[in-house]
């Protein structure tokens, strides 16, 4: 009993301390950026949302309310406010980033301005890992309807 009892334990500090790695890398590196204008796809995993290519990783965009720096304005307060820090602005883009409490992962959020079509784009995903159990798309979530409000 005492040697599971010592496995289990050496089991479940490996895993804390791979997870530590994993937020420690996540802190360098940045947001994808645009490409071509557009913010970029979505990898295989699902640790990302983006409103720009539709499919398994699509959330919806979110209707302008406002003229450009209105609504970046608007957008950097309500990202604010779910606990991400902007990193970057220009007159269409914003970045962010968001930071897990836990093990410091970094996740980055991204919007892009359409105004041909009267909608801000937007897209979040996770700098390492598979999977982010929803967390990107709970953020995107909850930042539209921030913004919808």
């Amino acid at each position: 009993m005492k040697t599971f009892l010592l496995i289990a334990v050496l089991l479940v500090l490996a895993v804390c301390v791979y997870f530590f790695i994993l937020g420690a890398k996540s802190k360098t590196g940045a947001a994808a950026g645009l490409m071509n204008n557009q913010l970029s796809r979505c990898a295989g995993k699902p640790n990302c949302v983006c409103s720009e290519v539709a499919g398994e990783h699509f959330v919806a965009p979110v209707p302008l309310t406002q003229p450009g720096t209105g609504a970046l304005n608007q957008l950097s307060s309500a990202v604010e406010a779910a606990g991400g820090k902007v990193v970057q602005t220009t007159e269409n883009y914003l970045a962010a980033t968001f930071t897990s409490s836990i093990f410091g992962f970094v996740d980055d959020f991204e919007a892009r301005l359409d105004l041909e079509q009267g909608v801000m784009h937007l897209r979040s995903a996770s700098r390492v890992g598979h999977s982010d159990f929803g967390v990107n798309r709970q953020r995107v979530e909850q930042i539209s309807a921030a913004l919808a409000d």
